[in-house]
């Protein structure tokens, strides 16, 4: 059976399961004409937060108040959604669009959208400039079976780079995952492997949707599908030589998005499968 069906039945046995107790809160449910939602960033000073959705979907981010209600559809108009799977911003408020989906590990196009703090005002924006890269590791395209690892749904800006986290759709799935970094530069690049680390090793439960790093770039966050991988106490960017902290949520639901809110504050978005999902939580360090 497909990975995906495996994981909408896992979505309706597991929300029967679904434990009172669970320490997200739930802010909002998404408008219903974002059902992909697949990444999220926060502007603080204005409260608003930017989302996309994924592969088949319009090149389009949208501006969601602190109600949840649309508050704008910004179309990049020089932009081709081919696998959105995450949003990001820098310091300056820069948006930054990871265009580097790749379930089947064959894309030879992945690249990385800047989208200028001053086109958000705009209904047709643009996008300033297009980074495009590749994993010196992968020679073939698809890899082997037992070495699908270079997927992305999750990376954020940090001191003028990017960082990766990657999805692992390995045959015999054990938690492995690669960190990426690349130079937030437009131009062609090679991504640099700086990192190996693992999480668990039960795919629905252990494998990467989103990443966010805290204001003060103190900690890293990793979300799966029922809980939150936390990085502390690491020195520059060796994220992965931290210390490591799982965080179960109790909720399992298709969680897609996360990002910092504050230092010890994230903001939380799944998608609505068998109707299950489709909003966004606020979760308390």
């Amino acid at each position: 059976m497909k990975k995906s069906f495996l994981l909408a039945l896992s979505i309706v046995l597991l929300a029967c399961q679904q434990q009172s107790d669970s320490d997200l809160k739930t802010l909002f449910s998404l408008p219903k004409k974002l059902k992909e939602v697949s990444g999220i960033t926060y502007f603080p000073e204005t409260k608003l937060m930017y989302t996309l959705e994924d592969s088949g979907n319009a090149n389009e981010i949208y501006a969601l108040g602190a109600d949840g209600k649309l508050n704008k559809t910004i179309t990049i108009s020089n932009a081709t959604n081919v696998d959105w799977e995450d949003i990001t911003k820098d310091q300056a408020g820069n948006i930054y669009i990871g265009d580097f989906g790749n379930n089947d590990n064959e894309r030879k196009d992945l690249c990385i959208y800047k989208v200028a703090k001053g086109e958000l005002n705009k209904e047709n924006a643009v996008s300033e400039y297009k980074v495009s890269f590749s994993y010196p590791e992968q020679t073939e395209f698809p890899p082997k079976k037992k070495e699908l690892f270079y997927d992305v749904e999750g990376f954020f800006e940090h001191g003028n780079y990017f960082y990766l986290f990657t999805k692992n759709r390995s045959k015999g799935f054990d938690g492995t995952a690669f960190i990426y970094k690349i130079l937030n530069a437009p131009g062609v690049q090679k991504a640099t492997k700086i990192g190996t680390f693992k999480t668990c090793d039960t795919y629905n439960h252990c494998v990467l949707t989103s990443a966010t790093i805290s204001p003060d770039g103190k900690k890293v966050a990793l979300l799966s599908h029922d809980k939150i991988v936390l990085f502390q106490g690491f020195k520059g960017d060796a994220f992965h030589k931290g210390k490591q902290t799982e965080i179960k949520l109790n909720h399992f639901s298709q969680k897609e998005a996360i990002v910092f809110k504050d230092n010890k504050t994230l903001l939380i978005a799944d998608e609505k499968t068998n109707k299950v999902g489709g909003k966004v939580y606020e979760f308390f360090l």
